[in-house]
């Protein structure tokens, strides 16, 4: 597929940017909900599944179904965490028993799970820029169509 993935229902509405008229009608709709971190995730990765899959679950963007790709986020983070103290201990290159200055592996796979870790960041409304575009609207905040049109639907541009 060609293109910017689509944001998930969820986080348009969060965001303020759902439009009913553009909803994909037949988009599965899997209830929200906090699965159980699988067992296999290492320590550090389990610790990142306790602080961020309630947070989720409770904004509606986590179900069952999420559990491979919350998982695969926090293997990632494990990841990431454990390449980065490899360097911040031993430094950047290592000089190889020919004598010659190398780059540690660890350099590459710190670089390789930031970029997926952004990748999967993204998905679950996780990075700073797609946090930036989500505002929770409480029923009572709710914008009138009507007034969206007319330009006046941000309730802090009234006063």
């Amino acid at each position: 597929m060609r293109g910017r993935p689509p944001k998930p229902t969820a986080l348009k509405v969060l965001s303020g940017t759902f439009r009913k008229d553009r909803q994909n009608r037949r988009e599965p709709k899997p209830t929200a909900t906090l699965p159980g971190c699988p067992k296999f995730l290492d320590a550090m990765a389990k610790a990142e599944w306790r602080r961020i899959a309630p947070k989720l679950a409770r904004l509606g963007l986590l179900t069952l179904i999420d559990r491979a790709s919350l998982a695969a986020y926090c293997q990632l983070w494990s990841r990431w965490q454990k390449a980065e103290a490899v360097l911040q201990r031993d430094g950047l290159t290592f000089m190889t028993p020919n004598g010659f200055l190398q780059k540690r592996p660890e350099v590459t796979i710190a670089r390789e799970s930031m970029a997926l870790l952004r990748n999967f960041s993204t998905e679950f409304g996780l990075s700073p820029a797609s946090r930036s575009r989500v505002q929770a609207v409480s029923p009572a905040e709710e914008i009138d169509p009507f007034e969206e049109f007319l330009g006046r639907a941000n309730p802090q541009a009234s006063h």
